[in-house]
């Protein structure tokens, strides 16, 4: 499956802040502003051949629904295996979180998710260490937190719910009730549009997001995991493209593919220019 390898890679060495929880973990402070803690957590083993299978589900979509919106499947496309990996993790269904990223984010081509890597609609709010945006929203000007990589937002999209006392009902629901879920976030204060429920479900529906939230079982991922900032990861994981250097050339000696270093560093061609910084984990 499409970057598979560094997206546990990144899940494994390097993931994210949490800002207080309403269920156990471990934290400590760190001296980073942007990293206001570490969450140490121990997620269940993945068995990595079966994740591909998503890419199944999403093919057999396209098969029978030829005429569905191209950018919102592309998004699917994009995303389908972070938020399984997500919901892993935090037990959030990849149906919202999907369903949530084509709402907030105009599948991927918002503002807030082109300019900030915001795909999710989160607001700065008080906890907020990181880098900013400002939006017209519910009013002008607001600030969005704004990340280096769309890996980062997911994650803090899964802590962003999983952190706050509000949204601990939605945790105790059904694991495949997303139905549940999409009122649940209304009626939390996720969203101030009436309609917020129905646009989750309706999405869910068309595009049978629902289909990946049966993947939670099938997955096990082993091992203690130190979740930090995305961002932090990547600062260190990095190359400095010298002459003679190409996609292929830095991929194979990284041990990833072209289109996965092509995706974790946003290109669209083949061009490279000399003392260019390519992120390679």
């Amino acid at each position: 499956m499409k970057y598979l390898k560094i997206i546990i890679s990144v899940l494994t060495i390097s993931l994210f802040v949490s800002c207080g929880s309403h269920k156990k973990t471990t934290t400590r402070k760190t001296s980073s502003t942007n990293i206001p803690k570490v969450v140490k957590r121990t997620p269940t083993p993945i068995k990595v051949q079966k994740i591909e299978a998503a890419d199944v589900v999403l093919n057999d979509l396209k098969r029978r629904k030829p005429n569905l919106n191209k950018s919102a499947l592309a998004y699917i496309e994009e995303y389908n295996d972070i938020a399984i990996l997500e919901m892993i993790s935090y037990k959030i269904p990849a149906s919202i979180t999907l369903a949530q990223g084509i709402l907030e984010s105009q599948s991927g081509k918002s503002r807030l998710a082109v300019r900030g890597n915001n795909h999710f609609g989160i607001k700065c709010h008080k906890s907020w260490k990181g880098k900013r945006l400002y939006h017209d929203d519910d009013a002008k000007q607001e600030c969005f937190r704004k990340y280096d990589h769309p890996l980062t937002s997911f994650r803090d999209h899964s802590l962003f719910l999983y952190d706050r006392k509000r949204y601990a009902a939605l945790f105790e629901l059904r694991k495949k009730d997303y139905k549940g879920w999409a009122k649940g976030l209304k009626k939390a204060g996720y969203a101030t549009d009436p309609k917020y429920p129905k646009k989750l479900i309706a999405l869910i529906e068309i595009y049978e997001l629902y289909k990946y939230d049966d993947f939670e079982n099938d997955f096990h991922y082993g091992g203690k995991v130190v979740k930090k900032s995305n961002d932090r990861a990547y600062k260190n994981s990095y190359v400095i493209v010298a002459k003679g250097d190409t996609l292929f050339s830095i991929a194979k000696s990284n041990n990833i593919t072209v289109k996965r270093l092509k995706w974790a560093n946003g290109l669209k061609s083949n061009e490279l220019s000399i003392g260019q910084k390519l992120y390679v984990k």
